[in-house]
């Protein structure tokens, strides 16, 4: 069958690529805003849930293609900061905050708090607008701990920080294709394949 097109609300090259090989298997043509000449296309996420922030990303570009249109958006919820920094995980140390900057305001907040205590989840919520404007979410989490200092050369945002259950290793360290494998991000997507798959068979 013709690939169907799969338009992505974001110009995050890290996001896109994984997104991109997660769903390599699938008959979508996986376009990121940019390669439909929306790179100076910007939504505000000014709402106070990933939930609110990943639809209104993906129906703002919606009502400017006539595509199925996913957005994302993704948060550290960290259980004894009372799960921040959650939607504002992007920007915790400011607007122009780099991953480095808001990984150092994280190390500090947590600073004199022991290992057990440093409990946290990474959840993903993806909102898919269909052509015909239905609305829907997916979501993924993974749980593990946040490190005291930055461990690996892999990964982004908070990678180096967060100890994933089970593996003892931070997403940094544990590179691409498991993270690819285990993350809140892949989580999502397997959930996100099940609607597409159901989708194949409408258009």
């Amino acid at each position: 069958m013709d690939k169907i097109n799969l338009v992505l609300s974001s110009g995050n090259q890290h996001k896109i690529k994984e997104i991109k090989k997660i769903l390599s298997d699938l008959p979508f043509n996986v376009l990121s805003k940019n390669e439909i000449g929306l790179e100076d296309f910007e939504v505000i996420e000014d709402k106070d849930t990933l939930e609110g922030n990943a639809m209104k990303k993906a129906k703002e570009i919606s009502e400017k293609v006539n595509d199925i249109v996913i957005a994302d958006d993704t948060g550290l919820f960290v259980d004894k900061l009372d799960g921040k920094p959650g939607v504002y995980s992007a920007r915790y140390a400011g607007e122009d905050a780099t991953y480095q900057d808001n990984n150092k305001k994280l190390l500090e907040e947590l600073k004199d708090v022991p290992v057990e205590e440093r409990t946290a989840k990474f959840k993903t919520v993806i909102a898919i607008v269909q052509k015909d404007k239905l609305e829907k979410n997916v979501v993924g989490e993974c749980s593990g701990k946040i490190g005291f200092e930055a461990r690996g050369e892999n990964g982004f945002g908070y990678d180096p920080l967060f100890i994933v259950d089970g593996y003892g290793k931070t997403f940094a360290e544990l590179g691409e294709e498991t993270k690819n494998r285990i993350s809140h991000r892949a989580n999502a997507l397997k959930n996100l394949k099940k609607e597409l798959k159901k989708l194949i068979g409408e258009y």
